[in-house]
């Protein structure tokens, strides 16, 4: 039976490219989404984002051997999903796969090895992305307090202008009621000018200068 668990397994597990082929591409892909952008001296406040890679691409990027087999620690993962494996439970699982491993003569220790190794490929990249994040975290942090700088000091100049401006018409709503106060003196001094120039109504004395030019037409 362990025999049909391990052809299914082979028979189920993706075609991979050879691997010096993968390698050498990838890891100048990786190595050129992973270099930072570097700031210009005219724009010293770029940063770009961390660019995160596949994991195969990490893995590559990492070195770590292939065994002469080909059985990584991937590898088990995928015979582990077989489906002919899903109703066993994890012992029948376990006893399947270490019948398997050894009438393929895998050695355990280095599916281990390989686990670790990948392991420690994963953990690494994420320090870097993390170092990468923080100081795309900070440059973005100090353009936003330069926004915050510029932004309050334009709030102030247009509140001050606005001030201005509300200023600007008390004063002219000042002089406006200054000069209706001067129009009314104006006003009073012409008609009471013009009264002289009429006879006195029979209605007793009357101060506007309507009632005058009444008089005068009257008169005439």
């Amino acid at each position: 039976m362990f025999k049909r668990i391990f052809q299914y397994a082979e028979d189920d597990a993706p075609k991979n490219p050879r691997p010096s082929t993968v390698h050498s591409a990838t890891v100048v892909r990786l190595s050129n989404l992973s270099k930072p952008e570097k700031a210009g001296p005219q724009e010293p406040a770029k940063a770009a984002p961390p660019v995160l890679g596949g994991f195969e691409e990490i893995y590559a990027a990492a070195e770590i051997p292939v065994p002469a087999k080909g059985y990584t620690i991937l590898k088990i993962a995928e015979m582990l999903n077989n489906r002919h494996l899903a109703d066993m439970t994890p012992d029948a699982k376990r006893n399947s796969l270490m019948m398997a491993l050894e009438a393929a003569e895998i050695e355990v220790g280095e599916l281990l090895q390989d686990a670790v190794a990948r392991n420690r490929a994963l953990d690494e990249y994420e320090d870097k992305r993390l170092e990468e994040m923080k100081t795309f975290e900070s440059v973005k942090a100090e353009e936003n307090n330069q926004l915050h700088a510029e932004m309050e000091r334009l709030t102030s100049q247009y509140l001050a202008r606005i001030q201005a401006n509300s200023d600007h018409v008390a004063r002219e709503q000042d002089n406006l009621r200054a000069w209706q106060k001067r129009k009314q003196l104006e006003t009073q001094r012409i008609t009471d000018a013009a009264t002289f120039c009429v006879p006195q109504g029979n209605g007793g004395a009357q101060n506007g200068l309507s009632a005058v030019l009444e008089r005068v037409t009257v008169r005439r």
